[in-house]
């Protein structure tokens, strides 16, 4: 969507960032984009890099980060800026939906899965069978109740 007579980029009608070119009078005589950012990103590419980076006028106070785009620009944290800023400014479920949308799907692995054989169960010796046994006649002859005379 055009606003200002810039390119401008929204999600829900909510701008997240603008192209501004050399020749409008926000460019500085430099093409550059303002991105939708946290202060403290902001305050650290101003510092790191102010040869890249600058804080774009009316929206710089708001925590924008402008990259300018004319001197090898570093695409990768352009991207990183521009995805933080589409992510901070779309609804909740929108976001979740493109996380679960962007998530690799698990293949079935070339493998062919191991055949599982059944353990022989373990047989009782006789000792521990009698044992049980007389445990068992034990406790039922404690349990039954005594004949009254």
């Amino acid at each position: 969507m055009e606003a200002w007579g810039e390119p401008t980029f929204r999600v829900n009608n909510k701008l997240f960032a603008m192209f501004a070119n050399e020749g409008n009078h926000h460019g500085s005589g430099r093409p550059g984009v303002w991105i939708k950012s946290a202060h403290v990103t902001q305050d650290m590419l101003l510092r790191a890099e102010p040869t890249r980076y600058f804080a774009p006028p009316y929206v710089g106070p708001k925590g924008w980060v402008g990259a300018f785009l004319d001197r090898a620009p570093d695409w990768d944290v352009i991207a990183d800026l521009l995805h933080d800023a589409w992510t901070s400014t779309a609804p909740k479920k929108l976001v979740a939906a493109s996380l679960t949308a962007a998530m690799p799907v698990k293949t079935p692995s070339a493998k062919p899965a191991k055949k599982r054989t059944a353990k022989p169960a373990k047989q009782r010796t006789t000792k521990t069978a009698t044992k049980r046994t007389t445990k068992r006649a034990t406790k039922k002859s404690a349990k039954t109740p005594k004949k009254r005379r």
